[in-house]
């Protein structure tokens, strides 16, 4: 007989959009961060990325969508910044929401499949 699952199973979603552009949770945690943190360095910084890496990955973001995921403001250390847009924002939405609607469509079988695992 199999032990109890010690841990519940969890989906990852990441979403083929073709032509080998993707979105998934490391781009939407780094679009997240940037609308918390209001900064891109301070995003890469927490995700543990460099800023180029960070850019070059929302710069992907906005040719994949023909349209930005946020806006920058120069300024320096007091005025400078990030901020994201409403498509950000809705893009986040919706990938939150396709997320969990999938969670939800397969919950049975995810705690049947976790209740399978030994140790």
């Amino acid at each position: 007989m199999p032990e109890p699952a010690s841990s519940v199973a969890h989906l990852w979603v990441k979403i083929d959009l073709g032509n080998e552009r993707q979105i998934g949770p490391g781009k939407i945690a780094l679009l997240r961060l940037v609308g918390e943190r209001r900064s891109i360095a301070a995003a890469a910084r927490d995700m543990q990325m460099s800023y180029r890496r960070a850019w070059l990955l929302i710069d992907e973001l906005n040719a994949i969508f023909g349209q930005p995921v946020l806006t920058t403001h120069v300024g320096g250390k007091s005025f400078g910044g990030a901020e994201l847009t409403p498509f950000g924002l809705s893009l986040i939405e919706r990938f939150d929401t396709i997320t969990r609607r999938t969670e939800e469509a397969v919950r049975d079988e995810l705690a049947a499949l976790a209740a399978e695992v030994r140790g």
